[in-house]
């Protein structure tokens, strides 16, 4: 395996952390964690890479033809689909978050207090 997906998967994460860190708005800190999700799809992706492989399914190729792993394929789609889940309850929340507190920064948000 190469240097390179290693080192755009740190670049990816260097750059949604610090987005995460200097973040004043809840919706930009949801889009910022997709991003750190992302160096996980170019790290599995670089992971099963082989260079001068085929696809994992066969028809007319002999046997002991070189493939690339379908198993670093499927935790990639695997993993897209869960980050989308995810992104999209995040989403709903910042909005319930906006509509009962009129905000998205969170440094004005204070903890909630159960009403007495």
């Amino acid at each position: 395996m190469s240097l390179l997906p290693w080192l755009v998967a740190a670049w990816l994460i260097g750059v949604g952390v610090a987005g995460l860190a200097t973040s004043r708005n809840i919706v930009h800190m949801v889009g910022c964690l997709s991003v750190c999700q992302s160096a996980t799809y170019v790290l599995l992706l670089g992971i099963g890479f082989r260079a001068h492989a085929g696809p994992p399914i066969f028809y007319d190729h002999p046997p002991g033809t070189p493939a690339v792993d379908p198993v670093t394929q499927a935790l990639v789609l695997t993993d897209i689909v869960v980050g989308a889940a995810v992104s999209a309850l995040l989403l709903v929340i910042a909005l319930q978050v906006f509509k009962r507190r009129h905000t998205l920064d969170p440094r004005h948000l204070r903890p909630l207090r159960p009403d007495a």
